[in-house]
Order: structure tokens, then sequence, then C-alpha cells
């Protein structure tokens, strides 16, 4: 059973987490905790977290911990809560930026926001590691920056995970 799983976990993509209806292409939010409110009431909305507001509690306690902002624009805030039953995302464009105490100091306009349940530690370090690796790559980051709509993010995000 435990083999079926990790077998499982080796063959996630982004698209096994992450739904068209979680992706906002304009973030209104210019504050960290309100890009982690406007990202995780998308979860809310569908059923996919119990309780917003202690999701975002839980994201800010992560924060504390180290801010999630890697820098060149990114951030992928992520904690593991009871909120969650499966492992989840949201993505946001914030064109404008914001200040989210990135590593380099520079504002992030590339959210991805993970959370799972606490018994998920693996899903969540393998989730962590695809989002990573793809935006890695600076024409995939530009390329997210000039989407316009969910699907465009879709298509683009499922074209770059395919390994």
């Amino acid at each position: 059973m435990l083999a079926n799983q990790e077998d499982k976990w080796a063959q996630m993509k982004i698209l096994d987490f992450l739904s068209a209806d979680a992706i906002l292409t304009e973030l209104t939010a210019t504050t960290k905790k309100g890009v982690l409110e406007e990202l995780v009431n998308l979860l809310a909305k569908q059923g996919k977290v119990k309780d917003a507001k202690m999701t975002v509690d839980v994201l800010i306690e992560r924060e504390k911990l180290g801010s999630t902002g890697i820098g060149q624009g990114i951030a992928i805030p992520h904690a593991k809560t009871d909120q969650a039953s499966e492992l989840v995302a949201a993505f946001g464009l914030a064109r404008r930026g914001v200040q989210f105490d990135a590593l380099d100091g520079d504002p992030v306009n590339i959210f991805f926001l993970l959370v799972a349940p606490p018994d998920a530690a693996a899903p969540h370090l393998k989730a962590l590691a695809r989002i990573s690796r793809l935006l890695k790559d600076k024409f995939f980051r530009q390329s997210l920056r000039e989407t316009k709509t969910a699907a465009e993010i879709l298509k683009l995000i499922k074209d770059e995970d395919r390994f």
C-alpha cells in the first residue's frame, strides 16, 4: 500500500491539486495578509478548506518562521492544517506586486498557495518541489506574468509540468 502511494506522489502533477476556480489573474490585495485571505477564500468557496480565517491564521504563523517569498517575484505560502482534507492549491497574480518580505526584498507578483492536512507531509513536499522546479525557469515566470485568463495559466502549467 505504501509503495502504491509513493508511486502516486511520484506521478503527481500540479493540476492534480490546482483547479481553474482557484486561480485569480488580478489579485486586489496590497498586503501579505490580504493576499493570503484572497487566495484562501477561493479555496473556502469551493469547500476545499473548512474555515478560511483559521487557515489564514495558520499561514500567517508559518510566515513568522520565515517568509515564503523566495525572490524573483515569487511566493509559495504553504502550511499543513486540519482545515484541509487533502492537498489543495490556489494561484494568484498581483500585477503591481505586493511586499511579501521576499528574500531579495522585491515585491511579489506570482503566488502559489498550498494547504495540506497535517498527515500529508510527503505530497506537501512533493508539491512544493514541483512548483519550485517550474518557477526556476525565468521564461515560464515571464509567461505566467503575461497571461490574462485562468485558462491560459492552466495550459501554461500543464505544458510545463509534463516531466
